[in-house]
């Protein structure tokens, strides 16, 4: 491993998983996402602070692989997007406490989330299994929303 790939990899990793930290810490859920109407799936809050850093552990490391390979490519900006929409959903959904306005902004994500494994999986594939726990745990994310959402009406 290069100098400057291992330089770019810390710090797509240690970017990825402070930028999530900081959105986290301004969007505490609170009393607020307490006193919702959860479904029966909805896990314990404790779980999502492990799960979310291994994610983005692994998002940074599939960004530094792109950023790498081909920086104004397709894939690199998929990866931009998709940070993006990821960050901006706990603002929506607990900051801005609104599960209604959440769902697209969730589904926008999925989409560039699939959208970058699509077009990984021939390019880099490791980036785009890198991917697929994510795919999945903001799958689930959808559905959980979902259900607030339907469970708690405005």
């Amino acid at each position: 491993m290069s100098r400057t790939y291992a330089l770019t990899l810390l710090l797509f990793v240690v970017l990825t998983v402070a930028g999530g930290s900081m959105i986290g810490y301004f969007s505490v859920p609170g009393p607020w996402y307490a006193e919702l109407q959860k479904p029966e799936f909805n896990p314990p809050s404790w779980i999502f602070g492990p799960v979310w850093t291994v994610l983005y552990v692994l998002i940074g490391i599939a960004g530094a692989r792109v950023w790498v390979n081909d920086r104004s490519g397709g894939l690199p900006r998929l990866w931009f997007l998709q940070i993006g929409l990821n960050y901006l959903w706990p603002l929506v959904f607990f900051t801005g406490r609104r599960p209604d306005l959440a769902l697209p902004v969730l589904a926008a994500m999925w989409l560039a989330i699939l959208a970058f494994i699509v077009l990984a999986w021939r390019r880099d594939r490791p980036s785009a299994l890198l991917f697929l726990p994510y795919l999945a745990w903001v799958s689930f994310a959808g559905v959980l929303n979902g259900s607030i959402w339907w469970l708690n009406p405005a």
